[in-house]
């Protein structure tokens, strides 16, 4: 299948479950796929991604990492190997080609389990946990075999193992694969900083003391700040006030929290100093993205690649 049949495939998967006209659809009935669909291009909207792999389909995308921008459209095969909060817009959007993209959550356990099929990694340049390349044959073929699931309860039941493990094999085998050979070791420097971005979603509330995280995973502190700006392309703290500011803008897009309960609830104790920064991420203040909500109600709030709440991560 081209790629093309398979933006074709997707799109009708996506209608059929979609919660809106213009939004992302999710199969329920296979698990960890899922279906972005806009039609329209989008505003500023921050979420936390898990480890995933993504390809685009139509349209296009742009996606702040840490302090990297990437821009991606139809052909690109994003891997994300680490929890990454990032803030993104889609910019090519349109009734006639909606933005389509495929996402299927990728599990580390799994990837490790290959280890002997794959190998230790070799030593690679700078690998980043938010890498994009091509899509080749092989990862094509077996994300339309993914797809093609949509309609078959059966072949979920009997193939779904199969296929996942397929797709972790190939996508450790990519060229942009860097990352995710690296998690193969659990003692890899990668791994460590797993450890304390698991860490550090849990606890985003609570102040953090960068020593004692980097000790808990066994890493100097100098070392620990070298490859977590490595693995995230941003600092330990930064990454800690990304988490905040993401959860703060779904609270306020969904109505629950004014201004000041959401900068609390998220640890801020300064609401002067949280619409501070809140407005250097987003570019709006945070009263903005509340009045948002009260005109156009809950429908309004973001539908990001893999949403959840940061206290309550999903498996990846």
């Amino acid at each position: 299948m081209t790629l093309a049949q398979l933006s074709a495939l997707v799109d009708r998967c996506a209608q059929k479950n979609a919660d809106t006209p213009q939004c992302a659809g999710t199969d329920p009935d296979v698990p960890g796929l899922f279906f972005i669909r806009r039609t329209q291009p989008t505003e500023i909207e921050a979420s936390v991604y898990d480890p995933l792999v993504c390809l685009i389909l139509q349209g296009r995308k742009e996606t702040l990492v840490g302090d990297r921008m990437v821009e991606v459209g139809a052909g690109s095969c994003i891997i994300v190997s680490h929890d990454l909060p990032v803030v993104a817009r889609i910019t090519e959007a349109t009734l006639e080609v909606p933005y389509l993209a495929l996402v299927a959550r990728l599990d580390v356990g799994e990837l490790r389990s290959l280890y002997d099929e794959v190998g230790p990694a070799a030593l690679e340049a700078a690998p980043r946990a938010y890498a994009v390349g091509t899509i080749d044959a092989p990862l094509l073929d077996v994300l339309t075999r993914y797809v093609a699931l949509f309609d078959d309860p059966d072949g979920v039941r009997v193939l779904m193992p199969m296929l996942r493990r397929e797709l972790h094999f190939r996508l450790l085998r990519a060229q942009h694969g860097a990352m995710l050979r690296t998690l193969l070791l659990r003692d890899s420097h990668a791994s460590n900083i797993s450890k304390a971005i698991q860490d550090l979603r849990v606890r985003f509330r609570e102040g953090v003391e960068v020593p004692a995280l980097a000790r808990s995973v066994g890493m100097s502190t100098s070392s620990f700040h070298k490859h977590f700006k490595d693995v995230t392309a941003t600092t330990p703290l930064q990454y800690q006030k990304d988490l905040r500011l993401t959860e703060a803008q779904r609270l306020l897009l969904i109505g629950e929290h004014s201004v000041s309960t959401a900068a609390f609830e998220v640890g801020y104790e300064s609401t002067t100093q949280f619409s501070r920064e809140y407005s250097r991420k987003f570019g709006v203040p945070p009263s903005a993205h509340r009045r948002r909500q009260q005109l156009e109600g809950a429908h309004s709030a973001p539908a990001a690649v893999a949403p959840h709440r940061l206290g309550h991560p999903q498996a990846g």
